[in-house]
C-alpha cells in the first residue's frame, strides 16, 4: 500500500487490474486504518477513472455473498449518498412504494455515514432484522414484494473499511461504488448519483452491459435522487435528457421541504408519516415522481402519467404501508 500511496500522490492512475487487487487485498485486512484513510482520501482530491471504479467494482462482486433472484424480475433503488443534502430517506420510501404496486425490489443499501439516516438506519429502526440467508430474502421477495441487502453482510471489503469510513464521516469513492455491487445483480437499476461527473462514470460502466435496465439521476441542484427542487439529468442506455419539474405536471419545490431531520428517530417519524399517506404534497410529489420513474426503467412502454398513477395507488391505498409491515413482521 505504501508504494501505491506514493504513486497516487505523483498523480498516477490505477489500472483496472490493480485497482481490484488493491480492493481484495483491503477484504483481506491486509492494510492498517491509516493506509486505509489515506488511500480513501485520494480520491476525494481527484476524480476516479473509469478503469478504477471498474476494478474496485468487479473486486466487491467478485468477492461478494451472492444471492441468486434470477427468477424475479427485480429493481434495486438506490443512491450515492454524500450530496449534503440531509433529505428524508426518499429511495427507501420509494421502493416500498414501487413494492406496493406489486413489483419486486431487491434493496440493496448501508448506514448513513455522511448523513443522518440511511436505509440501513431507517429498516433498523423499524425492528428489520438483517441477513444474507438466500431462502429468507427470498420469502420477503415473495410475500413483501421487497427484500433488503444490508451492504456488510453481503460485501467484505465493505465491513472491513466500515470502522475507515465512519471516523472519516466522509464521502468516499464506497459511496460511488454501493450502488453498483447489489449481489443480487437485479434486471433493473434506477441509480443516483451526487454529482454530473460519477452519473457519467456509470452510465459509461453500464451502458455495455446487458440484459439489464438502468436509469441514472441527477438533479442539477445536486441531488442524488429527483428533489422536485431543479430539473435533473437522466441517461438510459437510449441517452440521455434533462427533464424539469414542469415537464412532468409538477410544481418545484424547496429544499427545506425535503429535510430529514437531525436524528435517525426524526427521520423515523418522518418516513411513518409519509408511509401513512400523511405527508405533506412535497414530500408525497417527491416520492411518487421517483416510483413513477423506477417503474418506467422496468417497463419503457409505460407513461410517466400511468406510472404516477400506480404510485399514488400504492402511497394513498396504503399499499406501500402494508408492504412495510409486511416486511417486519416476517
Amino acid at each position: 500500500m505504501k508504494d501505491i500511496l506514493n504513486r497516487l500522490y505523483n498523480h498516477e492512475r490505477l489500472s483496472k487490474s490493480e485497482a481490484k487487487q488493491i480492493l481484495i487485498d483491503i477484504a483481506a485486512e491486509k492494510h492498517n486504518d491509516a493506509h486505509l484513510a489515506s488511500f480513501m482520501t485520494v480520491f476525494m482530491m481527484r476524480p476516479i477513472t473509469a478503469d478504477e471504479l471498474s476494478g474496485f467494482r468487479n473486486a466487491l462482486k467478485e468477492l461478494a455473498i451472492k444471492v441468486d433472484f434470477s427468477d424475479y424480475n427485480t429493481i434495486d433503488i438506490v443512491g450515492t449518498g454524500g450530496d449534503g443534502k440531509d433529505t428524508f430517506n426518499i429511495s427507501t420510501l420509494t421502493s416500498f412504494i414501487v413494492a406496493g404496486t406489486g413489483q419486486k425490489v431487491a434493496k440493496h443499501g448501508n448506514y448513513s455515514v455522511s448523513s443522518q439516516s440511511g436505509s440501513s438506519d431507517m429498516l433498523e429502526s423499524f425492528g428489520y432484522q438483517f441477513t444474507n440467508d438466500e431462502n429468507i430474502l427470498k420469502e420477503h421477495l415473495e410475500k413483501a414484494n421487497i427484500c433488503f441487502l444490508h451492504a456488510p453482510k453481503f460485501h467484505p471489503a465493505m465491513k472491513a473499511v466500515g470502522p475507515t469510513r465512519k471516523a472519516l464521516a466522509l464521502k468516499t469513492f464506497f459511496n460511488i461504488l454501493g450502488p453498483l455491487v447489489n449481489p443480487s445483480s437485479p434486471k433493473n437499476h434506477m441509480l443516483g448519483t451526487f454529482n454530473l461527473e460519477v452519473a457519467r462514470l456509470y452510465n459509461y460502466i453500464l451502458q455495455d452491459e446487458e440484459n439489464i435496465n438502468y436509469g441514472i439521476i441527477h438533479a442539477i441542484d445536486g441531488y442524488d435522487e429527483i428533489s422536485l427542487t431543479s430539473g435533473f439529468k437522466f441517461f438510459t442506455k437510449n441517452g440521455e435528457q434533462i427533464i424539469n419539474p414542469e415537464d412532468l405536471g409538477q410544481k418545484r419545490i424547496h429544499q427545506s421541504e425535503i429535510l430529514g431531520g437531525n436524528s435517525v428517530s426524526d427521520a423515523a417519524k418522518i418516513f411513518k408519516t409519509i408511509i401513512d399517506g400523511k405527508g405533506t404534497e412535497a414530500q408525497n410529489n417527491v416520492v411518487l415522481t421517483n416510483a413513477a420513474f423506477a417503474l418506467t426503467i422496468i417497463d419503457d412502454s409505460k407513461s410517466f402519467e400511468t406510472a404516477f398513477e400506480q404510485a399514488k395507488d400504492s402511497l394513498f391505498g396504503l399499499k406501500a404501508k402494508q408492504t412495510l409491515y409486511k416486511l417486519t413482521s416476517l
